[in-house]
């Protein structure tokens, strides 16, 4: 039998006790294996195990009774032959070097971090290569809002690598009756758009926080996809990766639904808040803040225009407004429509 089902008492790894992390643990128990969930905290550890919720993070949602929580992560990294890393991209490095420390190459790690290195503008599956000896790594991506997962709601993704064994093994590891799994060699294109649906998705927030209705946002959406696949293409990346469920699916999602973090800081924005408070405020991390900043100055570098992520920096990094960006955007002299390069 295949060790990455979780069977012959062989777990599915899960690195990150947040949202999402116990999300993607909570899939692989229901499709009938054994998750390990890593989490830094001994008390969510603790919670996990014994009352089977992760309150700070998900409420009164209840996980799987098939996910166990561990505080260590050498004993993830033994038990494990599959590991799904779920940590936020800043506490990303540091977490790669105490895995790279304990696990073995022949581990299949597959990152569900989204956005890029402030400074390096490294992508997560690069981070995890350069702080530890993996080679078979792959990237997970697509419209997956954790509490409509946990309500038990339909929805799917894709996991690409370049290695066979990574997408076949991850699909088998997570792949269940209401979670469907498409597989991708396209890692370039399947990681960037995962960072770069959140910027569009925090405009659209704004847009929203303005009381803007469905003709701006179908605007904004299309704008944001063509910004989207210019830079991915710049990268390496397909073009034909963002019309798939990483790309215009994930749109749809982070860009329509108030569950999206970076929806809600959009919308904060927009009716005056600064940004300070409401990251102050907010449990989740809302990683389109941190990546707006590292994609925009990349794209500067590279000489790729992105008006929309110069908008939104604009706004949280610069005291312009919505309202600001806004004339400047629609004020920009007439062009053809292009969509890709």
């Amino acid at each position: 039998m295949s060790a990455a089902r979780g069977e012959a008492g062989v777990p599915i790894g899960v690195l990150g006790g947040g949202a999402w992390g116990s999300t993607v643990a909570h899939l692989v128990a229901t499709g009938g294996r054994r998750a390990l969930l890593w989490a830094r905290n001994p008390a969510t550890c603790h919670e996990i195990n014994e009352q089977h919720t992760n309150r700070r993070y998900l409420g009164e949602a209840r996980l799987s009774e098939a996910v166990e929580a561990t505080e260590h992560i050498e004993e993830l990294a033994s038990r494990c032959e599959v590991i799904f890393c779920a940590v936020p991209l800043k506490g990303l490095r540091e977490v790669a070097y105490r895995l790279g420390e304990v696990v073995t190459g022949d581990r299949i790690v597959i990152s569900c971090s989204k956005g890029l290195e402030h400074g390096t503008h490294k992508r997560p599956t690069e981070i995890l290569k350069e702080e530890s000896c993996l080679k078979k790594v792959g990237v997970l991506s697509g419209p997956n809002l954790a509490r409509e997962i946990l309500a038990g709601q339909p929805c799917a993704t894709v996991i690409a690598s370049r290695f066979h064994e990574v997408t076949e093994r991850g699909t088998a590891a997570i792949m269940g009756p209401q979670f469907r799994v498409y597989a991708s060699s396209d890692v370039v294109g399947v990681e960037l758009a995962g960072a770069l649906k959140n910027i569009v998705a925090l405009a659209a927030g704004a847009s929203a926080g303005m009381g803007f209705g469905a003709n701006s946002l179908a605007a904004l959406v299309t704008r944001g996809l063509a910004e989207m696949s210019r830079y991915v293409v710049r990268n390496g990346g397909d073009p034909r990766t963002l019309a798939g469920l990483a790309g215009v699916g994930d749109l749809i999602a982070t860009c329509s639904s108030e569950l999206s973090r970076n929806h809600q800081v959009g919308r904060r924005l927009a009716q005056g808040e600064r940004l300070e408070e409401i990251c102050a405020s907010m449990v989740h991390v809302a990683e389109g803040v941190n990546t707006t900043r590292s994609v925009v100055e990349h794209a500067r570098q590279i000489g790729c225009e992105l008006p929309i992520a110069e908008a939104v920096y604009a706004v949280l990094f610069e005291g312009a407004t919505p309202a600001d960006v806004l004339r400047a955007l629609m004020s920009r002299p007439p062009s053809r429509e292009t969509v890709g390069v």
